[in-house]
């Protein structure tokens, strides 16, 4: 009877558990279930906080700058040389800090990077020790314009040893190619979500042959080149900015052909121009284009580094433009804004010791009446902008 007893009582105590046991997850599954609806409203005002956003717009923004000419006298490759090689950083020394303002900038390599393997060499067919590469890279310099005068003066042998060398460390080109192919592939920087498309041309190569077939060596002012490259770039990229090698040497103006092909250029679709080769500086001016953007024309930025001097030719500097890219409902739109101009001066000693100095500082390193060429060149190039 006892052993009845036993069993019924260890009976009801299973079936106690099993329904207990049941009761909990029946209650932990309700919980569940009832934690989850109480998300789902947190979600949707998550998502109602997005659109919001959206509906609001977002500004990305960005400087872009460039300098002018990079072109390597013997005399100043001269004053870089050491015991084992070449040290170009030096001449930038003074200068380096306002070179890192912009978030993108631009120089013009003049002179071809061909190296000491294929002997360096100064006027009229230039060849540079690659060391002047490194120092660029090592000032700011983001990415360098190579379509030029001067792009074949080593052959074709010479414009690929000065681009091997550039992708060696690291140094973004545009103007001059190895092949079809990289002719055709589109240098677009991103900077703080906006796409910048760099593309460079150059009048000419004085009077060098572009080899036979080989056309993509040297991008050629050419206008409906251009206009195709420019209509690609701008499906691609949120501004395009244009390099180019024009103009009279040594005259402090535009020519009339300099003018039209800007107001071309800009009513197809290029939003910055810099241009190069005058070695002095010519003026900044806004270009309305035919759709009504805004557009900023720097007719010739002149010497940044150079062996020249006098009447201009040693005065250079860093002009930089404001870029806005609005994004909202119905689309993107970019804005150009506060453009400037930084003048710069090449000082040396006796054909030594070249540095790069801001001109208005010109007066210590030998340059008389520093403070009013500095006040002539500002006027001189920001007095069409207002």
């Amino acid at each position: 009877m006892k052993i009845k007893k036993t069993l019924l009582f260890s009976t009801l105590f299973c079936s106690a558990l099993v329904l207990l046991s049941f009761f909990l997850i029946f209650k932990m599954y309700t919980e569940n279930k009832a934690a989850a609806a109480a998300k789902k409203p947190a979600q949707f005002h998550f998502q109602a906080r997005e659109s919001v956003m959206v509906s609001k717009g977002l500004k990305e923004e960005a400087t872009l700058g460039a300098i002018g000419d990079i072109l390597i006298h013997d005399w100043v490759y001269k004053d870089a040389k050491t015991q084992a090689s070449y040290d170009f950083k030096p001449m930038f020394e003074h200068i380096k800090p306002i070179l890192g303002e912009p978030d993108l900038l631009l120089a013009n390599q003049e002179t071809i990077l061909g190296g000491t393997a294929i002997g360096v060499s100064s006027y009229p067919m230039f060849n540079s020790p690659q060391e002047v590469g490194d120092a660029l890279m090592n000032a700011g310099i983001d990415i360098v314009s190579t379509a030029n005068n001067h792009s074949l003066d080593k052959g074709e042998e010479g414009l690929k040893a000065s681009l091997d060398y550039m992708d060696q460390i690291g140094l973004p080109h545009v103007g001059t190619s190895r092949s079809a192919n990289e002719r055709q592939t589109l240098k677009i920087m991103n900077i703080n979500g906006i796409k910048a498309a760099y593309l460079s041309y150059t009048y000419g190569t004085n009077g060098i042959p572009v080899p036979k077939g080989k056309d993509y060596l040297v991008n050629l002012i050419d206008k409906p080149l251009m206009q195709e490259e420019i209509h690609r770039a701008k499906n691609e990229a949120d501004i395009v900015v244009m390099s180019l090698h024009w103009g009279n040497e040594y005259q402090l103006q535009p020519t009339d052909e300099q003018k039209e092909l800007a107001k071309y250029l800009v009513d197809e679709g290029v939003d910055i121009i810099f241009g190069h080769h005058p070695h002095v500086l010519q003026p900044m001016e806004w270009i309305e284009a035919k759709d009504g953007r805004k557009s900023l024309i720097v007719y010739s930025l002149g010497n940044f580094l150079s062996g020249q001097m006098h009447d201009y030719k040693d005065i250079g500097g860093l002009a930089t433009v404001h870029i806005t890219k609005y994004i909202d409902q119905k689309g993107v739109k970019i804005e150009l804004s506060n453009p400037s101009f930084f003048p710069t001066y090449v000082s040396n000693k006796q054909l030594k010791n070249y540095r790069i100095v801001p001109l208005k500082e010109a007066g210590s390193y030998g340059m008389k009446n520093a403070e009013s060429k500095y006040n002539e060149i500002q006027k001189h190039m920001l007095g069409k902008l207002h």
